[in-house]
């Protein structure tokens, strides 16, 4: 009988993919809020100038993961971006989940991601990136655009567009859209 138990004793080393290896963020935030700003002129280490807000991100937990040689930071609750542009125009953005990609400057938005303009138009997809240095946005997945000022609701899969929906291209796409025509 003592053989029969020794010999199913778990022996089996575990590797690869069963092997988790735990990871920590160095520092977690609660009601976690960050205001970018920028000067309107270059200052030095002394100097006083005048700066504006570029954007607003609130949330209710940050993770930094800083201390990892890929450096990011999560946003586990979701997280909500005002952003503002030149004249001080309000725009959002809110997710459920959202990483920061510190050494690429890709923001990864996750879940109900809705973008809503200063002047209406309002994007909803499951996932959304966000390339701060190019200022440019695009997704994969299926979407919903709508822009009240010409009524239109457009449904799709895939687009790219800069941050102020000035120029969009949709890859696949069904729904109304109006367009208006020049009289000659």
């Amino acid at each position: 009988m003592a053989i029969f138990f020794f010999g199913c004793q778990d022996n089996y080393k575990r590797v690869g993919d069963e092997k988790q290896i735990e990871i920590y963020p160095q520092g977690i935030a609660q009601n976690f809020e960050l205001t970018y700003t920028e000067t309107t002129e270059e200052l030095e280490s002394e100097d006083k100038g005048s700066s504006r807000v570029i954007a607003i991100l609130k949330s209710p937990v940050s993770e930094d993961f800083d201390n990892m040689l890929f450096k990011y930071r999560t946003f586990p609750e979701g997280l909500e971006v005002e952003y503002y542009d030149q004249d001080n125009k309000k725009s959002t953005i809110s997710a459920d989940y959202g990483i920061i990609y510190s050494q690429t400057s890709i923001i990864d938005l996750r879940g109900q991601v809705v973008i809503e303009t200063h002047d209406g138009k309002k994007l909803e997809t499951s996932q959304l990136y966000w390339d701060r240095k190019a200022e440019w946005i695009f997704t994969q997945e299926k979407f919903t655009f709508t822009n009240p000022q010409d009524g239109t609701v457009m449904d799709g899969e895939g687009m790219d567009f800069d941050r102020d929906f000035s120029f969009f291209k949709a890859n696949k796409t069904y729904g109304l859209m109006t367009i208006n025509e020049e009289e000659s």
